[in-house]
């Protein structure tokens, strides 16, 4: 009877009637139709599941876990996209902020529109439904709505546990302000209130949202015109009335921005966190709901005591949401892999030296904040703030835990000039270390085996890629020294080189890559590992690696020998415009350009000069290296090979060149005279360097001269055209070409274009009719070419400007070098295609090209709805498909991949 009152109780229930028809859906559906079909959605899942296997510890009830704050230090990146913002469109496609979003993650655009019952996309920006596309592209890009919706997600789940104990509500909220608080450092917030930056309005929309979140900021009060002013740190919430209320206002001595600017910017806001522990969480990064369900274990590990020393910080595994944009922002997510995941999980265990990285690290707060705080901020020596942290902790006997049950998303860089930005400041950031007190203490307090361990795990890395990079530079010349000078012998007997063993042992570096493969094989399965690995290969993958090991070493040297650390703001954004020429220029000739020809003229040096044989085997490493130096710049920049592209880019790079005020973006002369001001200031011992390689310069060019290469017989060859009669030709041609180009502007364009092309030909012509006829000119111009490197050295040490005449022929040559190869490959086509398709193969979809993509999305979004525009869509929809099919056979023939792909379905 009592059951029988039960089900007739329960069948009236109308929740228990809704959740046995779910129920009954899920168990009745196939398994294909209830497995969710986003891929993030899966990744999440298997995560959280997986996790649940794992060693943690048991969590206590809400009234007793462990209390803790968020922090995350804002400055001026975006918070809420605004509509001008996702409609601006700024590259060679023509693509929109929105527009990129809604193809990159078209399922969830999709999703979006149906939730909201929008059936014409042109009412995406109506008052009723503009709050919410502005929030939707926010929270699929790095803002910090993106880390505040995120990290919020902590109150959520605690809200969720205290239900599930059954808590009232007002014991429940009592709680919750008790538990957990989220503050924002945003020093410049009353910056931003007074000048009525709409960010301010964003923010303040961000605490309306949610009740609990906490601002920080530095509030400056003017006492007088003499420029007086009174400091303050505040900390303001929303009154849950539409209005921002007050809640602390803490005077302090000064302006407490004295250092670099993120650390002050923790410090600041650190009286205002009242949690026993610190999450330090950037403005690039995000939380998940299910991930925060288990904080409360996690931050149980402070109570576990695994050695004699306190744990005081606990790192935590990051996930990186942007792999998916391009072939470069895949790398720096495997990258993040095989350092966050593997190298960490090594560090801690069994090496016991794993520091302080950056975020998202749990502190105990009351150790810290007895001890030096969280954040050193001195000006240039704490330029890597995060790590300092870590030495501190050694230092001070605290013990540092990884713990990979728990994940945060992280953003990284996804464009070249960004990812280079991010690894110099790095580098800058080891340099400035390895110059600390700090480590000078803890490596003297550290024992053996240990300090191997944080050489290792630290500021050796970057001394490593500076003497790998040192290594390629001695070897290159060693080489080419021996050749020339004919000592390529011990007595009468002939080195013989072991070329077939140097690319066996090459090929052992292929080894490396297996514990990235054996833990995306645990993590996605053993076929999609290899496919990665392969993905990496084929895409470039060695060639950006490469490429940025001379980035580390190069600012690393630089830093050490002359100084001059700053920070560098990498961005946020999506990259998918074309970077044009002289901005790569302005980048990279510093520091790998210049050095990838030089190698390049080295190695063919040696391909002239050496009889040792094997030339292949004993120099494919080197030419690896100097190509990749060369080649990653253009490769890793979309639009690269197509031709109305590189005639622009040269006719952009001619301009900056030949440009003499506007500042560096507009002139050669200024940006050379600004990257180069630092060789007369350094200290005597730095510029001792640079003259062991004018040295070296001149022993090259003194053997060049020497040798019998092009040696010409006046006997034999007698030339038909005097020598000196075309050097006469050639100064004429040249000054013709010095007084064209002051007066070019006032001539008409026509007469400018055939007269700029007449000198040219001129030119060349001359310049191959006297190596045509005098032989011995071709060997004088290398050693002159050595030579005259020499003494421009030495001048920029001393500070004599005239050799800035001799490196802009230099750049001239440099940048025609890499022009030549440019042109010929925008000419041929097909390399226009093979590179959007392998640089943005994971990204939009691994179907179609990229490019196309984005060019009917902008026609179709142009076009809008109805009936007409409808079947438009069509019509494009389906040349689309003719196109990417066209494409997709091109480059199957091509020989990049067998058979034809899906294409796009309808």
């Amino acid at each position: 009877a009592y059951a029988s009152d039960q089900l007739d109780d329960v069948s009236k229930n109308v929740t228990f009637k809704e959740v046995l028809k779910k129920i009954h859906g899920l168990v009745a559906c196939h398994p294909d139709d209830v497995e969710p079909k986003s891929k993030e959605v899966r990744r999440r899942l298997t995560f959280f599941v997986n996790s649940l296997f794992m060693d943690m510890p048991d969590a206590p009830s809400i009234h007793d876990m462990f209390s803790w704050n968020i922090l995350t230090p804002y400055y001026s990146e975006p918070v809420i996209y605004t509509k001008g913002d996702l409609e601006q469109r700024t590259d060679a496609l023509g693509v929109s902020t929105l527009l990129y979003l809604q193809t990159l993650y078209r399922a969830d655009w999709n999703n979006f529109l149906e939730r909201l019952g929008i059936t014409n996309e042109e009412n995406i920006w109506s008052k009723k439904y503009i709050n919410e596309t502005r929030r939707w592209a926010s929270n699929r890009a790095q803002t910090l709505s993106r880390t505040v919706n995120g990290m919020m997600y902590s109150e959520k789940a605690l809200r969720l546990l205290a239900n599930l104990e059954r808590l009232d509500e007002e014991t429940t909220n009592d709680l919750l302000g008790e538990k957990f608080g989220y503050i924002v450092a945003c020093q410049v917030y009353g910056n931003m209130k007074r000048n009525q930056d709409p960010k301010a309005d964003d923010i303040e929309q961000l605490m309306h949202q949610f009740p609990h979140l906490r601002v920080a900021y530095i509030d400056n009060i003017r006492l007088n015109r003499s420029g007086a002013s009174l400091f303050y740190s505040v900390l303001v919430k929303s009154d849950g009335r539409g209005s921002i209320q007050e809640v602390y206002r803490v005077r302090l001595p000064g302006n407490p921005v004295i250092g670099e600017g993120k650390p002050e910017n923790q410090n600041g806001a650190m009286i205002f966190t009242r949690g026993e522990f610190l999450q330090t969480i950037d403005m690039n990064q995000e939380g998940y709901f299910e991930e925060a369900l288990k904080m409360r274990n996690c931050l149980q590990e402070f109570a576990k005591r695994e050695g004699p020393l306190p744990t005081t910080i606990i790192g935590l595994r990051e996930h990186i949401f942007t792999g998916s944009v391009s072939s470069l922002a895949n790398y720096m997510a495997l990258q993040e892999t095989s350092f966050v995941t593997l190298g960490q999980r090594v560090l801690t265990k069994p090496l016991c030296i794993r520091l302080h990285y950056g975020h998202p690290d749990l502190f105990d707060k009351l150790f810290f904040i007895t001890r030096g705080g969280i954040s050193k901020s001195s000006k240039g020596i704490n330029l890597s703030e995060d790590i300092f942290a870590g030495y501190n902790n050694a230092i001070r006997g605290g013990s540092v835990g990884f713990k990979e049950y728990v994940q945060v998303g992280k953003g990284r860089d996804v464009g070249m000039s960004q990812i280079y930005k991010f690894e110099a400041k790095l580098s800058q950031g080891a340099a400035e270390q390895s110059l600390s007190r700090d480590v000078y203490r803890l490596s003297h307090r550290l024992d053996f085996s240990r300090l191997l361990s944080y050489y290792y795990g630290g500021i050796g890395h970057y001394f490593s890629n500076v003497l790998t990079i040192l290594t390629v530079y001695i070897v290159v010349y060693l080489m080419a020294a021996l050749a020339i000078y004919d000592i390529e012998k011990i007595g009468e007997r002939k080195i013989t080189p072991m070329g077939t063993i140097q690319m066996l042992l090459g090929g052992l570096g292929l080894l490396q890559t297996i514990p990235l493969f054996a833990t995306l094989g645990v993590e996605r399965g053993w076929w999609e590992s290899f496919r990665e690995i392969v993905h990496v290969f084929v895409t470039g993958g060695p060639f950006h690696f490469m490429f940025h090991i001379q980035t580390k070493a190069n600012y690393m040297a630089q830093t050490i020998l002359v100084g001059g650390a700053k920070y560098r703001a990498t961005g946020r954004g999506f990259v998918t415009q074309h970077t044009p020429m002289d901005e790569q220029f302005r980048f990279f000739s510093a520091s790998h350009l210049y050095l990838g020809v030089e190698l390049a003229g080295g190695l063919i040096l040696v391909a002239i000069f050496s009889d040792a044989g094997q030339y292949a085997g004993r120099t494919w490493s080197l030419w690896l290296a100097s190509l990749s130096f060369l080649v990653s710049p253009f490769w890793f920049n979309p639009l690269t090979f197509d031709w109305n592209v590189v005639t622009s880019d040269y006719e952009i790079w001619l301009r900056w060149m030949r440009g003499t005020s506007g500042g560096p973006q507009k002139s050669w002369s200024m940006w050379w005279t600004d990257e180069n001001n630092f060789y007369s200031k350094m200290p005597l011992a730095s510029k001792s360097l640079f003259v062991v390689k004018s040295a070296l310069f001149v022993l090259l060019g003194e053997g060049i001269l020497r040798s019998d290469f092009m040696l010409s017989d006046p006997y034999l060859n007698k030339p038909a055209i005097s020598v000196s009669k075309v050097m006469i030709f050639i100064v004429v041609t040249l000054v013709a070409g010095w007084v064209f180009t002051a007066k070019e502007r006032t001539l008409p364009y026509p007469v400018r274009r055939t007269l700029g092309m007449l000198i040219f030909v001129c030119l060349i012509g001359g310049i191959v009719t006297v190596f045509i006829e005098d032989t011995d000119c071709i060997r004088y111009t290398m050693a002159a070419y050595y030579f005259i490197g020499a003494g421009c050295q030495i001048g920029l040490l001393a500070g004599v400007k005239t050799v800035k005449h001799f490196y802009l022929i230099h750049d001239l040559v440099c940048g025609h070098i890499i022009f030549i190869p440019l042109f010929v490959l925008g000419a041929l086509q097909l390399p226009r295609h093979i590179q959007t398709w392998l640089l943005y193969h994971n990204a939009l979809s691994s179907d179609v090209v990229v490019s196309d993509i984005l060019r009917y999305a902008r026609k179709t979004q142009e076009t809008g709805g109805g009936g007409q525009e409808n079947e438009d869509l069509v019509e494009q929809v389906t040349e689309l498909r003719k196109l990417v099919q066209k494409q997709e056979q091109m480059l199957a023939s091509a020989g990049f991949f067998e058979g034809a792909t899906p294409g796009l379905k309808s």
